[in-house]
């Protein structure tokens, strides 16, 4: 097994964390995605923070060939184009994420999403409007 193979499992072993967690600053309110231990307007000590599961799509894109291997590994199946976008949360972070519809023209700025962690980017599931 090469060493990218070896490492790809191992990662893959890694269970996926219970929510988003970010960081926020306690002098200046700044909220960031991925947590970080400092602020990055003000240069000083962050704390946890738990996001939102529930935001809007910001802004989107499709992949509409494979990204580079490494780190992308294509699925059995072979490659399918994907979207992905931006999510804003309340707290005003926009994560970036893959958008899990089957659907591209479905897909519209400001629809509501459930965000997901996983091993790798998000995933953001559309929520179906009543």
């Amino acid at each position: 097994m090469s060493v990218i193979a070896h490492q790809v499992a191992e990662v893959s072993k890694v269970p996926a964390p219970a929510g988003l967690r970010g960081s926020r600053c306690g002098d200046c309110a700044v909220t960031v995605y991925p947590a970080d231990d400092a602020c990055p307007r003000c240069g000083r000590a962050t704390s946890p923070v738990a996001l939102s599961a529930v935001g809007t799509l910001w802004t989107w894109t499709v992949q509409r060939f494979a990204p580079k291997s490494p780190p992308f590994v294509p699925p059995p199946e072979g490659f399918r184009p994907f979207a992905l976008g931006y999510v804003e949360l309340p707290e005003g972070v926009r994560v970036a994420a893959v958008l899990d519809t089957d659907d591209l023209g479905s897909i519209q700025i400001g629809m509501p999403l459930r965000i997901e962690p996983s091993n790798g980017v998000p995933h953001a599931i559309p929520i179906e409007e009543a």
